[in-house]
């Protein structure tokens, strides 16, 4: 993925998160702190996990204030444990304390992803199955939350509706069943001169044989399959096309369905069931 601060949506977000935050200003710290006086920071880890959102913490600082100095101690992807000192920040007392939350929410936010991400990929050690996240993202943060992914060892599917085709069950509904909406997908994707991969849904074992029937797409989602079915499913496919499957999947049951065989799990869970991890931002 990209350097997250050379794209425009990152940087309206951070501007979104002042705007809401600090608003006409912050007056406790004008009220309480001298214009002149200056100090230094840490923020302190009070979690064991993978950090992530580093990449950020400078921008953030020096949208305050260009004249803070921040020195980080730790990198995105590294592991860090209760105590550990991530970063220092020195200069304007004001300023440090205007950005602490911003800093803090974003870091926080996508150290809990990359952490529980990184829980995911340990349950898979061993075998060629990937972890995949989803679109069930939160709003406006889904580039950020789906970078912490890739830092805890996931892997991405799409971004958004515009980088893949992905037909669900409802699109085969609609559309009248998986023949046809094959058939519609790539007839589009040539009248409009897309190259884009495709992946269908399927819900049991006989739209499984539709879909090798037809042909034409690049991988097979299999949802809510029983890990008995998804190896059946998986073997019948053959490696004729890759194979994801998703549903109600969780840490606990996550390996019995990758010693199936199957290519990728998805689980919504990454980004839209994650804890926060406790940083906190102290003078020293």
């Amino acid at each position: 993925m990209e350097n997250l601060l050379n794209n425009a949506l990152v940087k309206q977000l951070i501007d979104i998160a002042f705007a809401e935050d600090i608003g006409e200003g912050d007056h406790t710290s004008l009220a309480t702190i001298n214009a002149n006086e200056a100090g230094k920071s840490i923020i302190v880890a009070k979690d064991n996990g993978i950090i992530a959102g580093l990449a950020l913490v400078e921008y953030i600082f020096k949208k305050v204030d260009p004249t803070l100095v921040v020195k980080l101690l730790k990198n995105d992807g590294d592991e860090i444990a209760y105590g550990d000192v991530v970063l220092e920040v020195s200069g304007s007392s004001r300023s440090m304390l205007t950005a602490e939350r911003t800093v803090l929410n974003f870091v926080q936010r996508l150290s809990g992803v990359a952490s529980l991400t990184a829980k995911y990929v340990a349950e898979l050690k061993g075998l060629h199955t990937q972890i995949l996240d989803t679109r069930k993202t939160t709003p406006g943060m889904r580039l950020l939350e789906k970078y912490a992914v890739k830092i805890g060892g996931g892997a991405n599917h799409r971004i958004g509706l515009y980088d893949m085709i992905l037909i669900k069950d409802n699109h085969v509904d609609f559309s009248g069943g998986i023949t046809s909406a094959i058939a519609r997908t790539q007839k589009y994707l040539q009248d409009n001169n897309l190259n884009l991969n495709i992946e269908i849904e399927t819900r049991t074992l006989e739209e499984v044989k539709q879909v090798l029937a037809v042909g034409g797409v690049h991988r097979i989602m299999l949802d809510n399959f029983s890990p008995e079915l998804l190896r059946e499913a998986v073997a019948l496919i053959d490696g004729k096309y890759e194979t994801e499957a998703s549903g109600g999947i969780t840490l606990q049951t996550l390996r019995s369905y990758a010693e199936t065989g199957v290519d990728f799990i998805s689980s919504g869970a990454l980004t839209h069931s994650v804890k926060a991890m406790d940083l906190s931002m102290r003078a020293v």
